[in-house]
């Protein structure tokens, strides 16, 4: 084969290009691009680095408001919440004035009835007796033919109901 016999005459001059070939690779790609790359990959590297300090700084921050927050929150909550008792007891207490001013009301318009029923009643009791009286002396004249007055048959009367 004359490829290999033409290997011993054309080595030299292939390792010899190869040789610039790949020292033009080495010297434009790592020593020009790959610090570039490198270079703006650290850049990024920092970047990120910067964001992520800034990101969790920026939590920190956040947590601590939204504690102070929560304890501003709480605070509020107690004040109102003793708040709403005070108005609780207060009204409470307005409640049961109205109630025993309207309790006093009320047993004074039963006192003032318990007095009319009473007098009605011992009014009514009167009459009774009046017209029992009457009654029974008409009873006796008529039954007995004998009169008797008044007095006598109230006084019978009253001795029967009461006693």
């Amino acid at each position: 084969m004359p490829q290999i016999a033409q290997l011993a005459e054309t080595y030299a001059s292939q390792v010899f290009w190869m040789l610039v070939f790949f020292g033009f690779i080495f010297f434009f790609i790592g020593k020009g691009m790959v610090p570039k790359v490198m270079a703006t990959v650290e850049a990024r590297d920092r970047q990120v680095a910067t964001d992520l300090a800034a990101a969790d700084a920026a939590r920190k921050a956040a947590d601590a408001e939204e504690e102070a927050w929560r304890v501003q929150a709480n605070k509020q909550r107690s004040e109102a919440q003793a708040l709403i008792a005070k108005a609780k007891a207060e009204a409470a207490k307005a409640t049961e004035a109205r109630l025993a001013k309207a309790n006093a009301v009320v047993d004074e318009r039963l006192a003032q009835a318990d007095v009319r029923i009473a007098a009605a009643r011992d009014g009514a009791l009167g009459e009774i007796e009046a017209v029992a009286g009457e009654a029974a002396g008409d009873i006796v004249s008529r039954l007995a033919g004998i009169s008797i007055d008044a007095k006598t048959a109230q006084a019978a009367v009253k001795e029967a109901l009461h006693g």
